[in-house]
């Protein structure tokens, strides 16, 4: 097998070649890497809302102690 690739002009091998991966898996491709960005934006998302959920926590809770607020 190794022989009959090595024997291939160089354009098949680092052309062709991939150029026909690319159209076979393309579409596989493209929807792990939708996917692995739509992973990173709900991690993210994620991440923001538990922020800003500490943040008004801890805004209501610092300022209902000190005497103030509601």
């Amino acid at each position: 097998m190794k022989e009959a690739f090595m024997t291939l002009p160089w354009w098949v091998r680092w052309i062709a070649i991939p150029a026909i991966a690319l159209v076979v898996f393309g579409t596989l491709l493209i929807g792990v890497i939708t996917w692995l960005i739509g992973m990173l934006f709900r991690v993210l998302l994620f991440a923001a809302l538990v922020a800003i959920l500490i943040f008004v926590v801890r805004k209501f809770t610092s300022s209902s102690s000190s005497g103030g607020g509601w």
